[in-house]
């Protein structure tokens, strides 16, 4: 696997921000837009400048809720006494009455007559309609029928969210196709006609007068939903609540009184008259919770005659935040280490989300987020994608190169980190493992070479397998001899307890490999090990056109020697008291001598590694019992009662070596005692 291109990435990088502008514009990414609007305009609802957000003045809602209904005792509102209301309206000083009721079907009480005569008494009312498409193509408009709205404006409320998500309705938008045949949106007619003025589209700008609502390139108008009172439970209270005016107040007034009373609220105001009864099923969806559709058209309405304090930013404003961005990510392309360099990358987008938010919330400049933030993630993949497959393009050439002559572990670690490739060391504690097979040139005279080759092939295989299971390293063969070593690599707290679990195990797989050697004509096979544990350097070590990953010291030195001292105590696992110190908890062994090992003057403390801890049963297990009494013995320099001892523990296992051994030394010190100065230690004369 080859590296990437050193300026490819660089190339798709700069193609996404490219390509994410191009259909930011083409409105592909509005999905994810709306949702980004409506979390800001959350914040923006409950942080910004309470004068910014707040409703205007100049809108009331007249509207039946459940105990208007109560008190009417009838559902729906009759279109006569609808005629009643708007005819009040109107005596009240109503600038423009709007009716957000459907009214494109005739009355099955024969009521609508009376109706029409309210539109002609009234003169200022505006129905709501519905503009219809098919395939996303305007076809026309679904007026209320013709006796209603020949005496009447209308603008279309198709207010609906672009987002499959949560369909929250965050912004409006402007057909131009209708708006050329004279057909305006709900809020923008009845906000036209509020100040006498036809709106027309210039440019991207809605001008209604001297209103100029600025439109985002969608011919979207961003609703600025106000800020409302606590409600005293924790939430907010309606909008109706706020600016609005019960039906049941002008319905069921008495006089023309009353009616005078509550002129104030309505005089040269437009009123929008609407269901904000739950059993009407218009409420929807909106960034500061579920809102009625009367009211959505009042926030409407409200954010117009504002100059709508939400304006989409320029072109060329979002050029140069996508250009900052790019720069950003360009930057961070050149950092090898991931974590400095996705901080870099990832503290940027983060500050760009919260700048995009600042300046929506104070000052109303609406950034668009979804197509940076997306070509921001995407340059971050493709940027870690190239340091990731140059990466494993690395790693596999290490593999390659080292896998067939180093442990698996050690390639792990190159791999990991490659700078380990230069020469030199570490000092470590660690665990060194030294094995061979007793007696091996008798084993091997009596197979053919091929056969010798075969069945070491098997014996190495089995040895390898358990050492790397039990995540040991294989330092290298040498004939017969297996040399290991725990704690590098990879540091290793528990190494002396790992290389004993090791030794142990691999005895015991000795043993089935020796039964089925038997069985298959070639001889026996038993190994003897010593193992130590110390201060090491290991590294690579030579030259830098041949080098090893090998371990070195006095430490290892002596896990060698103690695998030749097996020889003189007829044991088969040696460790010393360092190991056993380190994983007393977890093994079994046995104390076996003071010794002095050739070569070198200090005394070690060794003991034959039995099993793990608990595992001893039967007879060894009472052997070792035996065994204990009787060295205890042999320390006090008693003998014969050390000599006795060790011949209950043949009793007990016939073939055990150690036993053997010290009754054979007792019985020669009755003979030839030890001198008056005997420290009990024992050195040996020869390798082994």
């Amino acid at each position: 696997m080859g590296k990437i291109g050193k300026h490819n990435d660089l190339f798709v990088i700069v193609v996404i921000f490219l390509v994410a502008l191009f259909f930011e514009y083409r409105e592909a990414f509005s999905l994810i837009e709306d949702e980004t609007l409506s979390y800001r305009q959350i914040l923006r609802t409950y942080n910004a400048d309470a004068n910014l957000t707040s409703p205007a003045d100049d809108i009331v809602i007249v509207y039946t809720d459940e105990e208007f209904y109560e008190e009417y005792d009838k559902y729906p509102l009759r279109r006569v006494d609808l005629s009643t209301i708007l005819v009040r309206l109107k005596e009240m000083g109503a600038s423009v009455i709007g009716v957000d009721m459907l009214l494109d079907f005739k009355s099955a009480y024969g009521e609508d007559p009376s109706l029409e005569d309210a539109f002609i008494e009234v003169g200022n009312a505006l129905i709501v309609s519905q503009a219809k498409f098919e395939n996303e193509e305007f076809v026309g408009v679904n007026y209320a029928i013709d006796r209603f709205s020949k005496h009447t404006s209308n603008g279309y409320s198709n207010i609906s969210s672009n987002s499959a998500v949560s369909q929250s309705i965050v912004r409006l938008r402007v057909y131009p196709e209708i708006a050329k045949s004279g057909q305006w949106p709900f809020a923008v007619e009845a906000v036209s006609q509020h100040l006498g003025v036809e709106p027309e589209l210039v440019g991207r700008d809605l001008a209604i007068g001297d209103i100029e609502v600025p439109l985002d390139p969608f011919n979207d108008l961003y609703i600025d939903y106000p800020l409302l009172p606590s409600d005293g439970e924790g939430g907010t209270v309606r909008l109706h609540d706020v600016i609005g005016l019960s039906a049941a107040d002008v319905l069921f007034a008495e006089d023309e009184e009353e009616l005078e009373e509550l002129s104030f609220l309505v005089e040269d105001k437009i009123v929008l008259i609407g269901e904000v009864a739950e059993v009407a099923h218009d409420e929807f969806e909106t960034p500061v919770g579920n809102v009625y559709g009367v009211e959505i058209i009042a926030d409407t309405i409200s954010t117009i005659l504002r100059s709508a304090p939400l304006r989409a930013a320029s072109f060329w404003i979002e050029g140069l935040v996508a250009l900052l961005m790019l720069s950003v990510m360009i930057v961070s392309r050149g950092i090898d280490n991931p974590l400095p360099r996705n901080a870099l990358s990832f503290v940027a987008v983060l500050l760009f989300i919260t700048v995009a938010c600042l300046v929506y919330i104070n000052i109303g400049l609406v950034l668009s987020i979804s197509y940076t933030l997306l070509a921001s993630l995407l340059a971050i993949i493709v940027i870690n994608g190239k340091y990731y497959l140059n990466e494993m393009g690395q790693k596999a050439l290490i593999r390659d190169a080292f896998g067939q002559y180093l442990s698996p572990k050690v390639v792990a670690d190159l791999v990991k980190d490659p700078e380990k490739l230069v020469l030199g060391g570490e000092e470590r504690e660690m665990t060194a493992f030294f094995s061979d097979i007793a007696g091996f040139s008798s084993f091997s005279e009596k197979m053919t070479p091929t056969e010798l080759v075969n069945a070491l092939n098997d014996y190495l295989t089995a040895m390898c397998s358990i050492i790397v299971d039990l995540e040991g390293t294989i330092d290298k063969f040498e004939g017969d001899a297996v040399i290991a070593f725990w704690g590098a690599p990879a540091v290793q707290a528990e190494h002396a307890k790992l290389s004993c679990f090791g030794s142990i195990d691999m005895q015991r797989e000795i043993k089935v490999i020796s039964e089925r050697f038997v069985k298959e004509g070639r001889p026996a096979i038993s190994v003897r090990m010593g193992v130590n544990s110390g201060p090491m350097v290991v590294g690579n070590m030579g030259s830098m056109q041949r080098m090893d990953y090998t371990m070195m010291g006095d430490a290892v030195n002596l896990a060698a020697r103690l695998e030749g001292a097996n020889k003189a105590y007829g044991s088969d696992i040696m460790i010393t008291d360092a190991t056993y110190r380190a994983c007393e908890d977890h093994v079994e062994v046995r104390e076996l001598d003071y010794l002095r090992v050739v070569g070198k003057q200090e005394v070690v403390h060794v003991y034959q590694l039995i099993d793990r801890k608990g595992q001893t049963t039967g007879a060894l297990a009472d052997m070792m019992v035996e065994f204990e009494k009787a060295h205890s013995r042999y320390r006090a320099l008693d003998f014969e009662q050390a000599i006795n001892g060790y011949k209950k523990c043949l009793e007990l296992v016939p073939d055990d070596g150690p036993s053997r051994v010290f009754l054979n030394r007792c019985e020669s010190y009755l003979t030839t005692p030890p001198p008056q100065d005997w420290d009990g230690v024992f050195t040996l004369t020869e390798k082994g």
